[in-house]
């Protein structure tokens, strides 16, 4: 009998404050183009939906801003789940073992993408897709390192100038099984700060897929009104 193909989840960690945005409500729900941050990640994996067995999104326990942000979720297929932890490997290992208790197979694919990344589009994800859905390991979107790379000494003065022919930014979504991510997470720890971080430490090489130079994670105020710009700009007539 044929193997059925391995499902694909989306899990959306939504938990943190945001803190470095400079405002006093989490970045995440911070209006932009017109909806919250939140509601532009969560239509990139809505017109996708086709390809998902199911969007998660992990918010902190208490978290009312969420149903302001976006009024409409859950939808058919969605879940928010309120057990959002410290770190953000905390929050995703929740997600991913609320998958597995609800039926998902060790087997199966996690694309787990940052709430604050709302510029990557659906087709980046599709090559996320096609790029590991037979891949050994996963992977993730990463893009190529363009400027000059220092490092930096104690007294705040450039220490060296590093070659960035082989480095990368990792961006999101990156995608593992199910199970060997929940795995390495937990052996990991909280102190890893993404899913391929844990996946090297358990001894596996991810696979970089090319992502694009506007897919940056919304950190600091003035990514905002970039944000904002390239938004307004796709939907211009």
């Amino acid at each position: 009998m044929p193997q059925s193909r391995a499902r694909l989840f989306v899990v959306i960690p939504c938990a943190g404050s945001g803190s470095r945005a400079g405002s006093r409500e989490p970045k995440q729900y911070r209006p932009i183009a017109g909806l919250a941050m939140v509601a532009h990640t969560v239509a990139v994996f809505r017109a996708l939906a086709g390809q998902l067995a199911g969007l998660t999104l992990v918010v902190s326990p208490g978290d009312q801003a969420v149903h302001a942000a976006l009024p409409d979720f859950p939808r058919v297929g969605e879940r928010l789940l309120p057990e959002g932890g410290p770190t953000r490997a905390a929050t995703v290992l929740a997600g991913l073992r609320a998958l597995r208790a609800e039926g998902a197979a060790d087997t199966d694919w996690a694309l787990v993408h940052d709430a604050a990344r709302c510029l990557v589009t659906p087709e980046q994800v599709e090559a996320l897709i096609a790029a590991c859905e037979h891949d050994a390991v996963g992977g993730l979107l990463a893009h190529r390192l363009a400027d000059t790379l220092k490092s930096a000494g104690p007294d705040g003065r450039v220490a060296a100038t590093l070659d960035r022919g082989d480095k990368w930014l990792a961006q999101t979504p990156q995608m593992f099984r199910i199970g060997a991510l929940i795995d390495a997470l937990e052996r990991a720890g909280e102190g890893v700060t993404d899913e391929a971080g844990a996946i090297e430490a358990i001894g596996l090489a991810p696979l970089l897929v090319p992502g694009s130079a506007q897919n940056f994670k919304l950190t600091y105020p003035e990514d905002f009104a970039l944000a904002e710009a390239v938004l307004k700009g796709r939907t211009a007539p």
